[in-house]
């Protein structure tokens, strides 16, 4: 599917660039309203509490399970789960960016692994009774197919923006995300509360509304099939290197060994991404655990979970356009550590927040919701401007171990908290040491000395 614009060189004609541009752009949107459902539905709200009520009906007299001979509780399965395909996901992002880089078939591997990702997540349709092993395998499947194709698009970004309007770009992308995820969670949300009128049981609606989302996601990564080019630096804003198309496989395992190697040369980039893989996994916890704390802890009904998910995914729209405009103004570093003292008097709200109080809980969706997509959008921005050029899909595969519901060590940490104190509030107020640390490293990065060092322009505000 090579079009002219796979060829920086040919693109002179500035009208035609614009217009090349701009479908792209709307391909890159695209992408972002088709994943977003995985995210929002099948992550954030129904697979956590279905899965766990799998695994409870599997469990033993201790309310225990057992994977690969394993003794482990019931209500950690999932956060363990979601760990562990993290931990797979990692080789896999790393050699399949090296793969995209050196070969120029971006697009290829991105659709490719989201299809891969749809199909296990409509697989989940025949969770049921108690298949929490099946629930796990396709879990894992399918979060590590997100996670390789959510990372091959970053590397599109920096050939979509130029530097000035890479915060904007971004965090448009973002809010174009949570409207789809959103637009998808109201017509679950109708057949989950209208499952009874249709003939169905509530196992069976969520299970269809699991499934929704891959074929959701499978549909409308078809738009950026067509729309983007194969090379992620193909847009005639920015020529990047050329591929080299010799030896792929063999090629990309020595890339990926040089890739990182040679990112000790850039230590402020290292200092960045140590800041971000920390503070995105409290986010990303918060995210995918959210629903079982809901749930298990402040004895919300599914009808309240998906009310408050859909309401984070509205205000997020909102919120991640907001703080774009924040940050045109004071800068994207400022802009983020602004959202993260905002996700500490979160979490603050989420510890204290009294039990079977629906209104409280919305009020907590409507501050994550406001910090969540602007502080993950202006990152992905920021972080753009701090890798060396033709490398994009290299180092955004690194950024993404922690991104959108893929960190491993937030629910880790909120499993082992919950196992040790059975307590999912101590879970929870368990992820603030995530932000302060983060807060901490990302204060310490000298971001225009950071650009200069990989030689990138530096925008005008940062």
């Amino acid at each position: 599917m090579s079009t002219a614009t796979d060829r920086p060189d040919q693109a002179t004609d500035p009208a035609a660039d614009a217009r090349a541009i701009g479908r792209m752009r709307f391909g890159w949107y695209v992408n972002d309203w088709a994943n977003a459902a995985f995210s929002a539905s099948v992550l954030t709200v129904f697979l956590g509490p279905y899965l766990t009520s799998v695994a409870d009906a599997a469990a033993d007299a201790h309310g225990d399970v057992h994977p690969l001979g394993l003794s482990i509780r019931a209500g950690s399965f999932f956060p363990y789960t979601v760990s562990f395909s993290v931990l797979v996901s990692v080789a896999v992002m790393l050699v399949a960016g090296t793969v995209a880089d050196r070969t120029g078939r971006h697009k290829e591997l991105m659709c490719g692994f989201a299809f891969l990702g749809a199909l296990a997540t409509m697989g989940m349709f025949f969770l049921r009774d108690d298949r929490y092993l099946l629930g796990g395998l396709l879990l894992v499947a399918a979060n590590i197919c997100y996670a390789v194709s959510v990372a091959l698009s970053y590397a599109f970004l920096p050939g979509l923006a130029t530097a000035d309007e890479r915060d904007a770009i971004s965090s448009k992308g973002w809010a174009v995300g949570y409207a789809g995820g959103g637009l998808l969670l109201i017509a679950n949300l109708a057949l989950f509360e209208g499952h009874g009128a249709l003939g169905l049981a509530e196992g069976t609606s969520v299970r269809i509304c699991l499934a929704s989302a891959g074929l959701w996601w499978a549909l409308f990564t078809l738009v950026p099939l067509f729309r983007l080019p194969s090379r992620a630096g193909a847009a005639p804003i920015a020529a990047r290197q050329p591929a080299d198309p010799g030896r792929p496989t063999a090629g990309s395992l020595r890339e990926l060994a040089h890739t990182l190697r040679g990112m000790r040369r850039y230590p402020l980039t290292l200092l960045f991404l140590a800041g971000f893989l920390c503070y995105n996994d409290g986010i990303q916890t918060v995210v995918s655990q959210a629903s079982l704390f809901g749930s298990e802890e402040l004895g919300m009904g599914k009808t309240a979970l998906i009310g408050a998910v859909l309401l984070v995914q509205i205000v997020a729209i909102g919120g991640a356009l907001l703080l774009g405009r924040i940050a045109s103004k004071y800068g994207a570093k400022r802009t983020i550590l602004g959202s993260l003292v905002g996700w500490v008097a979160t979490l603050a709200l989420g510890y204290l927040m009294p039990a079977h109080q629906p209104v409280w809980f919305f009020g907590l969706a409507c501050m994550i919701g406001l910090v969540l997509g602007g502080s993950q959008a202006l990152s992905r921005s920021l972080f753009s401007h701090l890798i060396p050029a033709g490398r994009e899909a290299e180092y955004f595969s690194v950024y993404k171990i922690s991104d959108r519901g893929t960190s491993w060590m937030g629910p880790l940490v909120f499993g082992i908290a919950y196992q040790t104190t059975g307590s999912y509030r101590s879970a929870i107020i368990s992820l603030l040491v995530f932000f302060v640390i983060g807060f901490a490293v990302l204060l310490r990065v000298p971001v225009r000395r950071a650009i200069e060092a990989v030689g990138n322009p530096v925008p005008e505000r940062l």
